[in-house]
């Protein structure tokens, strides 16, 4: 697969984040939760974020990491595939950015922020502009991965799959096949592992969530 190629399936991303992070994304593009932290001279707690962390980096740019508390660490580790902790899982996600394909599939993150207070703003990237230039660390999830409410899905280092070079429905078809789910899957998580420094050039769009 291609970036054209997966941008013709979903050819806007979406994010949600918290007001005012669009002037954070030009002057540094997209940064994961460990990368902020690291800029910022702070620790991420561990083994999870029980509330928001607020974190300035040196150049006074101002970020908030939101709570984890979508993710019951009990049940993750019920669920944790080749040997992985629930702590392994939280740095995993820790490494990575996260879009939505379609904002219909974050309502109920949006509706948890609303519930928590945060006030957020949508992102709108172009697809092929964002993921080009970091082609080699796109990937793919069929589930939500930050999430274990209600009756969570088995997850492992294929949870997220490198677009590159991916025969796109061989993986549709994967999880049926091997008997874990009755359908194919389609994407629920579109992630990038690292930082995307060059965000701010396929933003297109920030509108109040």
């Amino acid at each position: 697969m291609t970036p054209a190629e997966f941008a013709a399936l979903h050819p806007r991303l979406w994010r949600l984040a918290m007001r005012g992070a669009a002037e954070g994304v030009r002057r540094h593009g997209l940064l994961p939760a460990a990368d902020l932290a690291r800029r910022a001279g702070h620790a991420l707690p561990l083994p999870r974020r029980a509330r928001a962390q607020a974190l300035a980096l040196p150049d006074g740019t101002r970020a908030i990491l939101t709570d984890n508390s979508p993710l019951s660490l009990t049940k993750l580790a019920g669920v944790l595939d080749d040997g992985l902790t629930p702590e392994d899982w939280l740095a995993m996600l820790n490494a990575r950015v996260f879009l939505w394909p379609d904002p219909k599939l974050a309502q109920g993150n949006l509706s948890t922020r609303r519930r928590l207070g945060y006030d957020s703003e949508w992102h709108v990237y172009d697809t092929v502009k964002l993921l080009a230039p970091v082609w080699d660390r796109a990937e793919i999830a069929p589930i939500n991965s930050g999430a274990t409410l209600r009756k969570p899905t088995r997850r492992g280092h294929a949870t997220f799959a490198p677009l590159a070079g991916l025969d796109y429905q061989s993986w549709r078809r994967a999880r049926r096949d091997a008997g874990r789910v009755q359908s194919l899957d389609s994407v629920k998580e579109v992630t990038i592992r690292g930082a995307a420094p060059d965000a701010a050039a396929a933003l297109i769009e920030v509108t109040a969530a």
